[in-house]
């Protein structure tokens, strides 16, 4: 554990130059003192590394020194190599650079690990991207530029439930690629935001340098966002019933809005509770045709009467 430990401080000292020891403790899970200790034993392995006193201080390694050790065992080796579909990369138009930088990795990687790192990469994929995954998929040139050139973009923005685009001038914190579906995480008028890229009909990148809050990172903003969504508040809550063989394909498509656990509600139906954040999204329902009924409140009962009216309203007339 401590030879790993000093080879990760090792590591961050390369690639970071001046790092406090409160940071190095705080990324290593030790104490400020085991820090000290191990700077010791660094120093005494000819490592040339110095401390900077001060309010600003910490330690660094001396200007020129470089490591060719890795340090990868073999588990970090195989880890690497079990990446995510192309397809993420793609879409940053970063998948030529994929295949590059892992070729310079395999070439880094000590001799005996890897046989097993290539292995890996042929063995196993991992493909973030949901079935049947629609064909309009969002273009992030300039929200990818617009995040890594830390200026303000102008969206033409459609949400769901609009009739037509909004325009929001936004602060980008970053992108963030969630089940395949790209979203952009941003400020408007200081209060974050999330925007589905596929959702965006143009965006235009400002002279205007980004105005982000102070100390705010993107995991910060990401994790509140995501908790919201998570954690949002139910409208209407629906029992239903579902025929039991069509039960396994309604959990893949409606999952997600399902609260506590399936039970035998006659023989052939599995009961379900379901919550919506409106009436209106009981429509959805109707993909399962007669494989599915709701059975409360009357007012859910209502809302599918009235849909399916529609519908054969449309195709009679």
């Amino acid at each position: 554990m401590k030879s790993d430990r000093l080879l990760s401080i090792l590591l961050l000292l390369q690639t970071r130059g001046l790092v406090s020891a409160a940071e190095l403790a705080e990324r290593l899970e030790v104490s400020v003192r085991t820090v000290h200790r191990d700077m010791e034993a660094l120093s005494a392995a000819g490592v040339p590394v110095y401390a900077e006193r001060g309010r600003r201080g910490g330690f660094a390694l001396l200007p020129g020194y470089r490591t060719d050790v890795t340090g990868l065992t073999g588990d970090e080796a195989r880890a690497l190599f079990v990446l995510a579909a192309r397809s993420t990369h793609a879409d940053l138009g970063l998948d030529r650079a994929l295949g590059s930088a892992l070729r310079k990795v395999m070439a880094a990687l000590p001799e005996p690990h890897r046989p097993a790192a290539e292995l890996t990469s042929r063995r196993i994929v991992v493909d973030p991207v949901r079935w049947r995954r629609p064909s309009g998929d969002a273009d992030l040139g300039v929200l990818h530029e617009a995040v890594f050139a830390d200026r303000r973009v102008r969206l033409r923005y459609r949400h769901a439930d609009a009739a037509g685009p909004r325009t929001y001038t936004v602060d980008p914190y970053g992108l963030v690629s969630k089940a395949g579906t790209w979203y952009l995480v941003a400020d408007h008028r200081s209060r974050p935001r999330l925007y589905r890229a596929d959702r965006v009909r143009s965006a235009t990148l400002l002279d205007d340098p980004v105005r982000r809050r102070p100390g705010v990172e993107l995991a910060q903003v990401w994790e509140l966002l995501r908790e919201e969504v998570e954690s949002r508040r139910a409208g209407v809550v629906v029992r239903a019933r579902v025929r039991t063989e069509r039960l396994d394909m309604f959990l893949r498509m409606h999952g997600a809005d399902v609260t506590g656990p399936a039970e035998e509600a006659a023989a052939g139906w599995t009961g379900l509770c379901l919550a919506y954040p409106d009436l209106r999204w009981v429509r959805g329902l109707l993909d399962f045709g007669a494989s599915l009924e709701v059975l409360a409140p009357a007012a859910a009962r209502t809302e599918l009467l009235r849909a399916a009216r529609e519908v054969v309203d449309l195709y009679e007339g």
